[in-house]
């Protein structure tokens, strides 16, 4: 006879999970709503939740059950607040003192361009274009956080990169 799934409520599991799964969701609801501090404030919030529940959720439905608390709980803060999305730049470029002001000039003025692209897709595009491209995630993988078929991934990317190749395009 098949063991009983078990409930998320031990602590040493909920770790596990929490470490195993905190990353991932956070990046995640960057991309899907631009804002970094709202993306830390909506894991915490989706983590208490969770361990509220944990009663009630296996460890086999946790994940889906936390990215959804998540989705619902982003979706009502940007509701009440417009969202713009933010680039920060965090690489440390000892090249980059090394290359001509010029240059630093033109990358500098590149990036708040196709920052400024970005931020302007539609939020399903913005999304799928980030997570491809930054994350490395597979259009399955995609599919299966966003809960869409591979097929409307697919498409949502070829959207954006016509529109970012529209808007930048001209550099």
């Amino acid at each position: 006879m098949p063991e009983p799934e078990k409930p998320l409520c031990n602590e040493e599991q909920f770790d596990a999970f929490y470490t195993e799964h905190a990353k991932a969701l956070r990046n995640f609801l960057y991309y899907k709503f631009g804002d970094a501090d709202q993306s830390d404030d909506v894991l915490q919030e989706s983590f208490i939740r969770l361990w509220k529940n944990c009663a009630k959720v296996t460890l086999e439905s946790a994940k889906g059950f936390l990215y959804r608390i998540a989705i619902n709980l982003g979706t009502s803060l940007k509701r009440s607040e417009k969202v713009k999305l933010k680039y920060e730049e965090r690489a440390v470029r000892s090249e980059a003192d090394q290359e001509s002001p010029e240059f630093r000039i033109l990358e500098k003025e590149f990036l708040e361009k196709l920052t400024e692209a970005i931020s302007t897709l539609p939020d399903k595009q913005r999304e799928v274009f980030l997570m491809n491209r930054v994350e490395k995630k597979t259009y399955k993988e995609i599919a299966e956080i966003s809960g869409v078929s591979v097929k409307a991934v697919e498409k949502s990317m070829h959207k954006a990169l016509l529109k970012l190749r529209g808007k930048i395009g001209d550099i």
